[in-house]
């Protein structure tokens, strides 16, 4: 019976490892967004968000799954554009998406009139899902959840394709968020300028694009060090894609 509860344990505490971009990659597109904030649209923010930084509040829409009332918000996180289709033509749930919640968002954050709760709270949420938009299995082909329902082995660990993304190929860098964030955080002016004149819809079909490369795989579905020597960059492009994206529209709210 103890044996039996320990191996319980073990197997919960592994899951919790791999689940829920995870914490690091979102405080890490918090970071890089604070690192190109104008001072004045930083003293703003923190008037809104108080003591938190960009990188603290960036988790927030992970941490209150627990809560369900906050249920209705899960199909805010991705979007489902199926292989072969444009996002209009897959068309936008009734219960909303990763999109057209940023969209929400963006608006709302401008006229100061909130759906859900306040200011702080919409801040938070947009914080969030600009990361999630530019993970390429947010934005899903309709069959396996977002890679949630293919499972792998990483690193000698029982996973699935999803969490890989999510956290694993990130926590396997050994980084602490801070760390990850200085690592990447170098950018060309005119790659810059570029990604920041890009709309939601363009970060939504740069990760339906990566998304082929995801599942390039083994057919043992064991996958370690090649698979992440073949993604890390990407995984890096997408995290400093989304804080120098995440840092305009902030700067266009607070900075003006």
């Amino acid at each position: 019976m103890r044996r039996n509860l320990l191996f319980l344990i073990f197997f919960l505490v592994l899951g919790q490892a791999f689940a829920r971009w995870g914490p690091t990659g979102h405080r890490v597109v918090g970071l890089i967004a604070e690192n190109h904030l104008s001072k004045k649209a930083l003293k703003n923010i923190k008037r809104i968000l108080g003591n938190e930084t960009l990188a603290e509040v960036s988790t927030y829409m992970d941490f209150i799954k627990s809560d369900s009332k906050y249920d209705h918000m899960s199909p805010w996180h991705y979007c489902t554009i199926p292989d072969g289709k444009t996002y209009e033509e897959a068309g936008t749930p009734e219960e909303g998406d990763v999109i057209v919640t940023i969209e929400r968002l963006m608006d709302e954050l401008k006229s100061k009139k909130f759906t859900d709760f306040d200011e702080a709270f919409a801040l938070k949420c947009l914080v969030h899902l600009v990361g999630d938009i530019h993970q390429p299995l947010h934005v899903g082909n309709g069959q396996d959840r977002g890679a949630n329902d293919i499972s792998v082995e990483f690193f000698y660990r029982a996973s699935n394709l999803h969490r890989v993304w999510d956290s694993g190929i990130i926590d396997q860098q050994k980084y602490s968020y801070s760390e990850y964030a200085n690592w990447i955080d170098h950018v060309d002016e005119s790659d810059r300028l570029r990604w920041q004149s890009e709309g939601v819809r363009t970060w939504a079909k740069e990760s339906y694009d990566l998304r082929r490369q995801v599942y390039v795989f083994p057919e043992n579905k064991r996958i370690n060090w090649r698979y992440n020597y073949d993604n890390v960059s990407t995984v890096n492009l997408r995290l400093l894609q989304a804080g120098i994206r995440l840092a305009a529209l902030l700067e266009d709210l607070y900075g003006a």
